[in-house]
């Protein structure tokens, strides 16, 4: 057998945007819905969602019947943790929090087998326990590395970081970014737009898929005009809310002074 493509890192450097929805909901069953809808690409999200190993690999044996592409998010840069990840044969991984060149270097060294990088060799699921013969030969090749800019530190590096080798995309978080900016819960701020779309543009510009979240629609199709690669354009949980609210609301008076969510929020 042959170690398998990463078509989805194939579909960024061939820039062609690929449209995904973030999956938090822990679940392989919600998963398995969001799967059949055909997103090009589903976020598991380790880093706001009450995932483990464990419901990470049921989902993505889940998602394997598809022809949705799993990108999951670790909820830190550990280098043990994200051998565990890979081990489980997660080819794309999203790393939260990358401020400075010297993170990006270190994730790529966590990703890679010598003597490119430091990752642990073993024969686990990855490997299909050693029936991809080659996969420790071709696995550098195949994994694909995107890390989080979402802060005023992470921007002013941005051009450093984008500059280290093994880096395939930034993914710019809004809601922690507007944080960081100071304008806390308010990724709409026009200082917080101004800053996202001259990230897209350098990203694009240095030869590097750039990534974001945002359920607004209008936004998420600006953000693709501007060259956007990878764009988020809903969450599994935000979805259920929604619905369920629209749904409730047209047999129940809200309660005084609720109002229903407007879905118009920027996520990361």
């Amino acid at each position: 057998m042959q170690t398998p493509t990463n078509t989805f890192k194939q579909a960024l450097r061939q820039q062609q945007a690929q449209i995904g929805l973030w999956v938090s909901m822990a679940n392989p069953f919600s998963t398995e819905i969001c799967a059949g809808a055909g997103f090009d690409w589903l976020l598991i999200d380790g880093e706001h969602a009450p995932n483990d190993l464990r419901s990470i690999l049921a989902q993505l044996q889940t998602i394997a019947a598809y022809s949705s592409q799993p990108v999951c998010r670790v909820p830190v840069g550990d280098t043990a943790l994200i051998k565990q990840y890979l081990d489980l044969g997660v080819q794309t991984l999203l790393v939260p929090m990358v401020d400075t060149p010297e993170q990006a270097r270190a994730l790529v060294q966590a990703c890679r087998y010598p003597p490119d990088g430091i990752r642990g060799m073993a024969g686990a699921r990855a490997s299909r326990w050693g029936r991809l013969p080659r996969y420790a030969h071709d696995a550098n090749a195949q994994i694909c590395l995107l890390v989080q800019a979402e802060t005023r530190l992470a921007l002013s590096n941005l051009d450093a970081i984008l500059a280290t080798d093994g880096i395939d995309g930034v993914f710019i978080g809004p809601a922690d970014l507007s944080a960081s900016m100071g304008h806390v819960g308010n990724p709409g701020h026009p200082e917080v737009q101004a800053a996202i779309d001259d990230a897209i543009t350098r990203i694009r510009r240095a030869g590097k898929a750039p990534g974001i979240l945002t359920a607004d629609n209008n936004l998420a199709k600006r953000y693709l005009e501007l060259g956007a690669t990878f764009v988020a354009v809903g969450l599994d949980t935000q979805i259920l809310v929604r619905g369920t609210s629209a749904l409730l609301a047209q047999f129940k008076t809200t309660p005084t002074g609720a109002t229903l969510p407007s879905g118009d929020k920027t996520y990361s």
